[in-house]
């Protein structure tokens, strides 16, 4: 089994470096458009399932990349809750909050590192239990939390794996030694 991960395509905020969790923004017009990029990387790929994020940037990523493909909504695969840090920087943040990262220190009123590995864990044992090749349309933070999880590093060392717009990686299992969970690919772009 593979598990592709799609970042969704580039929005206002994503472009402003403004953190956005949930709150529902869409695709900017050049997001769409990256998103259809994606098409010629996925169009060989037998998908046994395709879930997305409930979020309207992570739904149009994936009806974009994948037309008419039959779609799951999956809420594990929001965004980190940002609380009190929602729509706003990182260099914001830190003047009032120095040395923050959101990977170690998490969001007042919002998600926990703890909180965010505990929701990536329950994903993937559910996924685990599927077989097949599966696609999710999900988002960065919690995509490199994802990832970082998959190879079982703790959430700390998500920052490590950041994820563009519009981008595909792949976690799956080594040919080797197929207990041992690898990333196979990582943040491919169209254009690369």
């Amino acid at each position: 089994m593979s598990v592709y991960i799609i970042r969704h395509g580039e929005t206002e905020w994503a472009l402003t470096g403004q953190h956005t969790g949930l709150s529902d923004i869409p695709l900017t017009e050049h997001g769409e458009e990256e998103a259809r990029r994606l098409i010629p990387l996925l169009t060989d790929i037998q998908f046994e399932h395709i879930y997305s994020s409930p979020l309207q940037r992570a739904r149009r990523t994936a009806e974009l990349a994948l037309p008419g493909a039959k779609l799951e909504i999956d809420p594990e695969l929001v965004e980190w809750n940002y609380g009190d840090f929602e729509g706003i920087t990182s260099a914001d943040i830190v003047k009032t909050h120095r040395g923050w990262s959101v990977f170690r220190d998490g969001c007042p009123n919002g998600e926990s590192p703890s909180q965010i590995s505990e929701r990536a864990d329950r994903l993937i044992t559910r996924l685990q239990s599927l077989g097949g090749d599966v696609l999710l349309v999900s988002h960065g933070q919690f995509g490199s939390v994802l990832s970082a999880r998959w190879i079982g590093l703790p959430v700390l060392e998500a920052d490590h794996f950041p994820l563009d717009t519009a981008s595909l990686s792949v976690l799956s299992f080594s040919v080797h030694h197929p207990d041992v969970p690898v990333i196979k690919r990582w943040n491919i772009t169209p254009n690369q």
